[in-house]
């Protein structure tokens, strides 16, 4: 390991990739939920469901020319219906059934094979499951899964309900994942005061900062937005840019950093020179309903008692409220997952689950702040995976 590398003491590191009986355990509950759902299989191509199942991983997802099929049945391992140039990596997963085709064949990508598969399914209840619904997509062209739709005796339906109650709970060896790359964040944030000051940009921040939390083990930051901006900034998703650091102002960023192909997604605001009140009182506010959050956070609650927890705080401030939707989120294998914590999910929290604590507030006409949290529910409630922010601003000089 780097001299930089850590992770939480008495917790090493995990290793990477998992074995067969993981595999094993996942596709076994996922089958019982399959029944719960009347669904004979699921069929999943895209990267992560594909990789939640078999842990087939390559960056060749980046070429969106070929399509990928994965059948996961009611009862039996998982079929891999493949390019074949992706079959000697997947012969590396717990995946014994490979059937392959040679890749680009824009006339049948796959669509026989695919087909004959389904068509070999023991039928009890006439449905398959695809990623047809909430924060799911096909990964094939849309002409194909029409063709396959008239050409099966099947019936295509949604499988995104089966699927996020499979993914929401998480195995012990994947928040043992998510779990290193917050520490890993945690630990790069909580250095940067001693590199980062005025006269820096943004986007050399960023840089540097990707370059830190690449050093303590991450495998990847897809996701590094950092903003700044006098007073406050006025959103939280475009950046960085050559904005130059300058008293007065506050600086936000935000993390989606990966281990093993976990990620973390919490975020850190930093004061540049001492901050006016009207910042401190914004981030004391935030402090105190990121608080509430996680006192609510519990097995039995709804993701609406989550919200309202949090939002009370921000009401009782006079915040004016954000322009987000919504006090957090579901993470795992993508940076945002189901549940959402808004008024009206309806979602019931459950042991396992791994979610962001993220209230919001506009404290001023085109200011905001938000404070970001990672979690993991026990029996006895929340668990913070990530490091605390302060209580106090941290501030840059």
């Amino acid at each position: 390991m780097s001299s930089l590398q850590s992770t939480k003491p008495g917790r090493p590191a995990p290793s990477h990739g998992f074995d067969a009986a993981e595999f094993a355990s996942r596709t076994d509950r996922a089958q019982a939920l399959m029944s719960d759902h009347a669904l004979d299989a699921l069929l999943v191509t895209t990267p992560q469901n594909v990789r939640y199942f078999t842990g087939f991983d390559s960056q060749f997802w980046e070429s969106p020319t070929r399509p990928w099929f994965v059948l996961v049945p009611r009862s039996g391992r998982p079929v891999a219906i493949i390019p074949e140039i992706g079959a000697p990596a997947m012969a590396r997963s717990w995946v014994e059934d490979i059937r392959t085709w040679p890749a680009p064949v824009p006339d049948d990508d796959g669509i026989s094979l695919l087909a004959a598969a389904i068509a070999d399914l023991p039928k009890r209840f006439g449905r398959v499951g695809m990623e047809l619904g909430r924060e799911m997509s096909l990964r094939m062209p849309v002409t194909d899964f029409l063709a396959l739709r008239d050409r099966v005796g099947t019936e295509l339906t949604d499988g995104s309900p089966c699927l996020w109650d499979i993914r929401m709970v998480k195995t012990p060896a994947e928040i043992a994942r998510i779990d290193h790359i917050c520490a890993i964040a945690s630990d790069a944030y909580g250095a940067l005061p001693g590199w980062a000051g005025p006269g820096m940009t943004d986007r050399q921040v960023s840089a540097r900062l990707r370059q830190d939390i690449l050093a303590r083990g991450a495998d990847n930051v897809p996701f590094l937005p950092a903003i700044s901006g006098p007073g406050g900034i006025d959103q939280i998703v475009c950046g960085p840019g050559d904005r130059e650091l300058t008293l007065g102002d506050v600086l936000f960023i935000d993390t989606g950093s990966t281990f093993d192909g976990y990620f973390c997604d919490f975020d850190r605001q930093y004061a540049v020179g001492q901050p006016a009140d009207a910042v401190a009182r914004a981030h004391e506010t935030l402090w105190q309903a990121t608080e509430a959050g996680l006192q609510a956070a519990r097995p039995g609650a709804l993701t609406d008692d989550l919200y309202h927890a949090m939002a009370r705080i921000l009401e009782e401030a006079g915040a004016p409220g954000g322009n987000v939707g919504r006090l957090g989120h579901g993470l795992g294998l993508q940076l945002t997952e189901p549940p959402s914590h808004r008024p009206g999910d309806g979602t019931t929290l459950t042991q396992g689950m791994v979610l962001t604590i993220e209230p919001g507030m506009e404290y001023a006409p085109g200011k905001m702040l938000v404070h970001e949290e990672n979690i993991v529910l026990t029996a006895d409630g929340a668990e913070l995976l990530t490091t605390r922010a302060p209580r106090e601003l941290p501030v840059l000089s």
